[in-house]
């Protein structure tokens, strides 16, 4: 009763107030700020590993499982990742993250909710935003990836359970880190309140690179006792 009471209530205010596209401006066809055009022109993560998600070329009729995955044990069970950490979807991520474009927030939430259940991906008992550090917090003001939990949130009737993991060191930015870097420098960055007792978690974040977040936040979270950590990002790069 309550998804259709909200239902009619999107359909209300659209037909009061119609979305635009975000990019173009043009009326949106559906019911967020996105028109049909430049949905299509997002660039999609076709080929990918079908654990870790990590971009692939070559294109086979069997599943493909990337060198990484075969090599290194992953503490995580499975990666979901609709598109390319490229183009329009890397512009709405940089805004929301450094911008403050909170309505980006809203578009990339649902982007991932429509093709998470496209995918068919088993839903989980709770969802945990990748935390932020508390200097970082205070220096931004707000947590992006927590933003675009809420709106999976609604759309999939998932709670979200942002206060029971901590991230404990202010790592700096692992953007200009190699991949061994990234690992050390992420290591040990997360602590839990208390013991898990959701059995399936989806650890949520905008982008993914290398995994060295996801997969030392999954760590910390089997080790305290979920038993299946599936990642949920917007974009793999």
């Amino acid at each position: 009763m309550i998804k259709m009471v909200n239902n009619w209530t999107n359909i209300i205010q659209y037909s009061l107030f119609p979305t635009s596209c975000i990019f173009c401006a043009k009326k949106a066809e559906r019911l967020i700020d996105l028109c049909g055009a430049c949905q299509n022109g997002l660039l999609t993560l076709d080929v990918q590993c079908i654990y870790c998600a990590q971009p692939l070329e070559i294109r086979t009729t069997e599943q493909q499982i990337c060198g990484r995955c075969q090599k290194v044990p992953r503490a995580f069970d499975k990666v979901y990742a609709p598109y390319l950490h490229q183009g329009e979807i890397r512009y709405l991520i940089n805004q929301l993250k450094f911008e403050k474009a909170y309505k980006n927030s809203k578009l990339l939430g649902l982007l991932l909710a429509d093709f998470l259940l496209s995918k068919k991906a088993p839903l989980p008992d709770c969802i945990i935003p990748v935390p932020l550090h508390t200097e970082r917090y205070r220096q931004r003001g707000y947590n992006q990836t927590l933003e675009i939990a809420k709106v999976i949130s609604k759309e999939l009737s998932i709670p979200i359970e942002h206060k029971i993991c901590l991230r404990t060191q202010n790592t700096p930015h692992q953007i200009s880190l190699s991949l061994k870097q990234r690992h050390q420098n992420i290591r040990g960055a997360f602590s839990v309140k208390q013991a898990i007792t959701a059995d399936h978690i989806a650890i949520l974040d905008d982008v993914m690179t290398t995994g060295a977040t996801a997969n030392e936040l999954a760590k910390t979270l089997k080790a305290a006792g979920a038993k299946k950590v599936d990642i949920w990002v917007c974009a793999r790069a």
